[in-house]
């Protein structure tokens, strides 16, 4: 069951960070994030990468990897790069963002695909999903979107996982493909966490507390 609410649970905390820091983006934040793609990034390759490798021939499984980081790029051609941390929401804006909306859906749900088999990795887009959900709520807190539509926008975010999860499970028709959507996933995970760890800091100087949370996602990451 925790498959389920954990994710849910993640954009509920993420909105409550959002509304405690009033809805500004802080330090906390950033370091928050830092951590969950070293954190994302470890665990896949701890856990997710060697078992998809198992199953799948070589070559084939970077070819679907590099698949997933494709896709990845096209979503982020919609999303802005929402998916680590970059939410461009003007505040005179009133036009619902459906562009941003269905591709984080979209890779909401395809993230909930690996965590049917793999237990671990349901921590790795617990603590991936956390910032994230928290940066989008403020750009909505921020906007002039009713406060219906910021509701709809985050409910439905928030059982995407879930929902690519149970499918995943449930449908005997997706089984056979599983490994190759895994992979894939790898690719998308790959992505989104290299561009947090690489993102450079304010006039490319070595940030320290960056780099001590990065090192602590890997070692929480190796100690699960």
């Amino acid at each position: 069951m925790n498959k389920f609410l954990f994710p849910v649970l993640a954009v509920v905390l993420g909105v409550l960070i959002a509304s405690l820091s009033k809805y500004k983006k802080t330090w906390n934040t950033k370091l928050l994030l830092s951590f969950s793609g070293a954190f994302l990034l470890a665990i896949t390759l701890f856990e997710l990468l060697p078992e998809v490798y198992h199953h799948l021939s070589g070559k084939l499984t970077g070819l679907y990897i590099m698949c997933g980081i494709v896709l990845q790029i096209v979503l982020e051609l919609f999303s802005k790069g929402a998916e680590h941390g970059h939410v461009h929401i003007h505040k005179d804006e009133t036009d619902f963002p459906w562009l941003l909306f269905i591709s984080l859906c979209i890779h909401s749900f395809l993230e909930g695909f690996p965590i049917h088999d793999h237990n671990d990795m349901l921590y790795g887009v617990l603590v991936h999903k956390i910032p994230i959900a928290a940066l989008i709520s403020m750009f909505l807190f921020q906007s002039n979107f009713s406060k219906l539509q910021i509701t709809a926008f985050l409910v439905v975010f928030a059982i995407m996982t879930p929902l690519g999860t149970y499918i995943s499970s449930t449908w005997e028709a997706i089984t056979d493909y599983a490994h190759i959507i895994n992979a894939m996933v790898i690719g998308i995970f790959f992505h989104i966490s290299t561009t947090i760890l690489f993102e450079s800091g304010e006039g490319h100087k070595f940030n320290l507390s960056k780099f001590i949370a990065i090192i602590l996602g890997i070692a929480v990451a190796y100690l699960i």
